[in-house]
């Protein structure tokens, strides 16, 4: 992949048609339950992007086997018992996956592992999530500084009984609990303290563990899963909604055409689902097929405020939609943006200043003032994908901006520039 990559204008667009990649989020909950059955399981469809390769290339270095044919992924799991080898594993920067296994590398056997990422993931904090991990009895040592990565994990005796998280930090370190809290003696309850932001990332989670044959109970103020294990079972992940939310904006970002996705589900459980209603706001039709979703959509996108605390991940999706729309637009919800790949918030703002677009930074979101036009630039990812596909697509109204660092959707699309230039031979 070279270094940067040129936008050109999408000129005559009229439809567009594509299958896009499976759920990376869904994807990583189905690696850690079937890492932690006793037996095998398939996950049929997996996203193999970078950030689910390196979770499953950490949970191998614990002992789990997996092998992928025919767009199946078949995983030997550790019944609950993962092996702490002594081995370093690298996760880069996903945040995700790093949860997910501080809390599974934590029910392990064996000397400790070592989990280090790049240097962003490193400023990441994962203080409350250690800290109910060592309130289970975890052993768990911070390497450079409390609270943050590189850590390690050591055998501990880790042991059922009632943690407290707060609300208004990642939903991941809920996750990550829950996903381990059957393997506990006598099970685990977790006290949400406050609004929990982000609640539809831990329904998913709820969705796939029930998948694998294990219940959460939802009690007020919290959750409680009860001790068992996971099956071996069979898992189709579906497509991925964020990574959706970028083509469906399309006809709005260009004011003309539809797009049709063949294989969205409008049902999923995923929280970026709510891109359809926000598309709808801004005025697009909305057509929801036996097989796939469309938006289709001509004039110019109408200002709206959105709040974003349940779908955190459509923040720079939804900046680029507000940049063309007609009059102010408000995003609001989503404080945590600033603990992602990067400070989404500041990035897309500072990076929407460079188009001339008048946007006011906000604690949890941001204030846009829509335009019809925007000046050339060269766009900073920040290394991170979705910053790099939001400006792409809209680049696609007038061109000339310039994608820094293309290479990063390999997080979460690896296919993402391979369907872009698709757009322009399906509309030549």
């Amino acid at each position: 992949m070279l270094p940067e990559k040129e936008i050109r204008p999408l000129k005559d667009f009229k439809r567009a048609r594509l299958r896009v990649p499976s759920s990376k989020s869904l994807t990583q909950r189905a690696l850690i339950c079937s890492a932690l059955v006793d037996g095998k399981s398939r996950i049929i469809n997996p996203l193999l992007s970078e950030d689910p390769r390196l979770l499953l290339s950490a949970l191998e270095a614990t002992g789990v086997k997996a092998t992928f044919s025919d767009n199946n992924l078949i995983i030997e799991g550790v019944a609950g018992r993962p092996n702490l080898s002594g081995e370093k594993v690298y996760l880069g920067n996903n945040g995700t996956g790093t949860r997910f296994f501080i809390a599974y590398a934590s029910l392990g056997r064996g000397s400790f592992v070592e989990v280090f990422g790049k240097e962003r993931l490193h400023e990441r904090p994962v203080a409350p999530l250690l800290s109910a991990l060592r309130n289970l009895s975890a052993n768990i040592e911070c390497l450079e500084r409390e609270g943050y990565l590189p850590l390690r994990i050591h055998e501990g005796k880790l042991k059922g009984g009632k943690v407290s998280l707060p609300g208004n930090v990642s939903s991941q370190f809920i996750s990550a609990l829950l996903l381990i809290g059957p393997y506990l003696s006598g099970g685990l309850t977790v006290e949400v303290e406050g609004e929990l932001l982000s609640a539809g990332y831990v329904e998913m989670t709820i969705e796939v563990m029930k998948h694998f044959g294990v219940d959460v109970e939802r009690i007020m103020g919290g959750f409680r899963v009860k001790e068992g294990f996971y099956e071996e079972t069979e898992y189709e992940v579906p497509a991925d909604a964020s990574s959706s939310s970028y083509f469906l904006s399309i006809p709005l970002i260009l004011g003309r055409g539809e797009v049709y996705i063949e294989n969205y589900s409008a049902t999923s459980s995923q929280p970026d689902v709510a891109h359809l209603t926000f598309l709808k706001e801004m005025g697009a039709k909305i057509e929801v097929l036996p097989l796939g979703v469309k938006v289709v959509f001509e004039g110019r996108p109408k200002a709206c405020e959105f709040n974003i605390s349940n779908c955190p991940d459509l923040f720079p999706t939804l900046c680029v939609l507000l940049a063309c729309a007609e009059g102010k637009g408000l995003i609001r919800g989503a404080p945590h943006l600033r603990y992602k790949e990067t400070d989404r918030i500041r990035a897309m703002a500072t990076e929407l200043k460079k188009l001339g677009v008048e946007v006011a930074e906000l604690p949890d979101g941001i204030g846009i003032e829509g335009r019809e036009d925007f000046k050339p630039a060269r766009i900073n990812t920040y290394d991170d994908h979705r910053i790099a596909m939001s400006f792409a697509i809209l680049g696609l109204r007038n061109g000339g901006l310039i994608i820094e660092n293309p290479a990063c959707v390999e997080k979460s699309y690896p296919e993402f520039w391979e369907h872009l230039e698709s757009l322009y031979a399906q509309n030549s």
